[in-house]
């Protein structure tokens, strides 16, 4: 469901092989996607598929998600000739251990879910900070995802929501060396070595506080020589 188990992919598919004809498949950021993986499914004629949400922590978007694009691609697959689309079904709650499925609850996805627009989600947020957390090879071995959970939960604490500040998990930032890293924009500071202590210390001080930090976690961002394109 969420990057957190992209980073645990290995675990997952260690899951699926312990259930019959199962694999992993990826709500975002991960690959394979849960689009190409119905796909996939759909090619070889099966008549139904089973979907279970994982969520190991805290980063993971509501489980109705699940449905809705589950719905979405029942909705695209039944326009138009191609493969007979499958009955998709839907497991009732996220689950945080490998499943066992004679527990599970089933429903049926019908198509009529809803869409992936709404005037709620049409518009830029309004933030004052968006916060880049590297969530790169690098980074992701030095527990950026403990850093990011950190981060989220004193945003929470101190009330602040997207309008706010927009969190943003990336793949590789640069500077690798100074894993995790963190940048804050639009102020054009970055952050090395994030812990979980110094993430909190991000939100209290330089997003709440507006003062940025300035020890040995900041770093200094070397600006280009090249002369900007369109002149001499």
């Amino acid at each position: 469901m969420s990057v957190r188990e992209v980073d645990a992919s290995p675990l997952l598919q260690s899951w699926a092989d312990a259930l019959p004809a199962a694999s992993v498949a990826h709500l975002q950021l991960g690959g394979p996607s849960l689009h190409r993986t119905l796909d996939a499914y759909a090619a070889t004629g099966v008549a139904r598929v089973r979907l279970v949400g994982v969520s190991l922590g805290t980063f993971a978007p509501g489980h109705s998600w699940l449905r809705r694009i589950a719905g979405h691609w029942v909705r695209t697959r039944t326009v138009g000739e191609g493969p007979a689309v499958p009955v998709i079904e839907v497991a009732d709650a996220l689950v945080g251990e490998r499943p066992d499925l004679d527990d599970v609850t089933f429903r049926e996805v019908s198509g009529a879910e809803p869409g992936l627009t709404s005037p709620a989600w049409a518009d830029v947020p309004a933030y004052r900070h968006q916060v880049l957390v590297c969530r790169g090879p690098r980074c992701t071995a030095q527990a950026s995802d403990a850093s990011a959970e950190a981060l989220v939960l004193e945003l929470m604490a101190q009330g602040l929501g997207d309008d706010d500040v927009l969190v943003t998990h990336t793949g590789c930032l640069f500077p690798c060396n100074h894993a995790p890293v963190v940048a804050v924009q639009p102020d054009d500071v970055w952050y090395a070595a994030v812990d979980p202590t110094t993430a909190r210390r991000i939100v209290t001080d330089h997003l709440v506080g507006d003062r940025p930090l300035e020890d040995a976690h900041r770093l200094t961002r070397a600006t280009s020589t090249t002369q900007p394109r369109g002149t001499l």
